[in-house]
């Protein structure tokens, strides 16, 4: 016992070599929540708690005034708004998950949250001081509002290239394979997910939502229909199957368009970190949640597959990766000439598979390299090779034309990359094709398909194209078919 207690003691000593944590960027999934299948998706106060203690563990780590890795010049009990970028879609589960995290990195103020009025009386702000932080809408032009509604992937992403390269998969032998082996697996399970799922319907093609669908009620449900067919390795197939799926939707090397979601994580990480760093520190932390569409195209941006299969899996609920910037200057909060400079710099990745109070975050080295951190300049150059930075860059990956992208394109004039990584330039590693050409190519195939359409339209309907020499001749024979002619050459 003595010795025990004598190691633990040592612990809490301060290392030799001191180093400081100047800012950090968190990506958050989500909690615990209802199945996709039965939308809409609500958070679980289940849900609420794991993302609620996953903040509480961020706060012991970077936040506190007892923290293990404080952030310099962070401000330890009362929320400061400018030192915090917390964004989210417009999605009610990740926003609830958002606000629960929030109150895990600032609790309720307590006896700080008390404002004592011009005439000496004091106001106690409600539910014992909590601290309102915003949560902002994510601002890309792939924002998605409803994430956790959508049955796939690229469902949402509003990313064309993206939704054609990943349905490209549902065409490939790999799937088609897959397809048929497990035909019998999921048709055998229909009399646990048939009030959800039709017989047509159970089928790899649907192996998420399936998967998705019975880990909830695992979860939630004291009674599941033929509960007795749910073995171990029934579940652990479920689980192997619906990883597999979700990976090939996320992520392609030698398609880079498909995890168009983890590029623009990457140039938001990129940016973030960059303005922490530009700024000297005055906006230090920033978070995003989102769903596990992202995390699974990152890993496959980043090189993480290599190291390990478990990267091409779903992360738990409440899972979290980090990206630190440190230093091993000396550094003070109260002066900005002692800021390091960017030569002193690092940056160091960590996930945790969970929520981060019961699965410590682990350090993993990024891109394929051995050395972890990575001097920023490093880091800034290795993901500047397939982030998307800019509205303009991911409307030119995506082949998009409309919409937003449409007033993006008239006033586009030129590349948005600078070289501090402000704007991350939207290119991939040179075996790959890069993101702006498969943007072209997307929009080529696009247009001979709607070619193809109109053609077919045009034969079934008995129209034809008219000169318009042809038809300036004949417009004064008959205004009614000078009108259709017209309509038939503007079509």
């Amino acid at each position: 016992m003595q010795l025990k207690t004598l190691l633990l003691s040592s612990a809490t000593l301060p290392l030799a070599k001191s180093e400081t944590v100047l800012g950090v960027y968190i990506f958050h999934r989500h909690g615990d929540r209802t199945p996709k299948s039965l939308a809409p998706t609500n958070l679980t106060a289940l849900g609420a708690d794991e993302v609620f203690q996953s903040g509480s563990y961020y706060r012991s780590k970077y936040v506190a005034s007892d923290a293990s890795s404080p952030i310099v010049g962070l401000s330890n009990d009362i929320a400061v708004p400018t030192q915090l970028s917390v964004i989210s879609p417009a999605d009610s589960v990740l926003q609830s998950s958002a606000l629960a995290f929030l109150q895990g990195i600032y609790p309720p103020a307590g006896d700080n949250g008390v404002s004592i009025l011009a005439n000496r009386s004091e106001v106690q702000a409600p539910l014992g001081g909590y601290q309102y932080i915003p949560v902002g809408v994510s601002s890309t032009a792939s924002s998605n509002p409803n994430s956790e509604n959508n049955e796939w992937l690229q469902g949402g992403s509003g990313c064309g290239n993206a939704m054609v390269s990943s349905n490209n998969y549902f065409r490939s032998d790999e799937y088609l394979s897959t397809l048929e082996r497990t035909r019998s697996f999921y048709s055998g399970l229909l009399p646990v997910i048939n009030g959800t799922f039709s017989a047509s319907q159970a089928n790899f093609k649907n192996a998420y939502t399936i998967f998705d669908l019975i880990n909830v009620a695992t979860i939630h449900n004291q009674t599941i229909p033929s509960k007795n067919l749910l073995t171990d390795d029934t579940l652990f197939e479920l689980k192997t199957l619906a990883d597999n799926h979700e990976w090939n939707l996320a992520y392609n090397r030698s398609d880079p368009i498909r995890a168009v979601a983890g590029a623009t994580l990457a140039a938001q990480i990129l940016q973030q970190l960059n303005a922490t760093l530009t700024s000297r520190g005055k906006t230090p932390v920033g978070i995003q949640f989102g769903a596990y569409a992202s995390f699974m195209s990152f890993f496959g941006l980043a090189q993480l597959d290599k190291l390990s299969a478990d990267f091409t899996g779903v992360v738990d609920y409440a899972s979290s990766i980090v990206f630190e910037l440190v230093t091993n200057a000396s550094t003070s909060s109260s002066s900005s000439s002692s800021y390091p400079s960017l030569d002193d710099v690092s940056v160091r990745f960590l996930l945790a598979n969970g929520s981060a109070a019961q699965n410590a975050p682990r350090e993993f080295p990024l891109f394929g390299r051995s050395q972890s951190p990575l001097p920023w300049s490093d880091f800034a150059a290795e993901i500047n090779k397939f982030a998307i930075g800019d509205t303009t860059a991911w409307c030119q990956a995506c082949g998009n034309t409309t919409g937003i992208c449409a007033s993006a394109a008239s006033s586009s004039g030129g590349s948005s990359s600078d070289n501090d990584g402000e704007g991350a330039a939207a290119t991939t590693p040179s075996n790959n094709i890069s993101l702006p050409v498969a943007g072209v190519i997307g929009a080529l195939v696009t247009l001979v398909v709607i070619l193809g359409v109109e053609g077919l339209v045009y034969a079934l309907a008995g129209l034809k194209l008219v000169k318009k020499s042809t038809l300036a001749a004949t417009a004064g024979a008959s205004g009614a078919v000078g009108g259709a002619a017209a309509a038939g050459s503007k079509a």
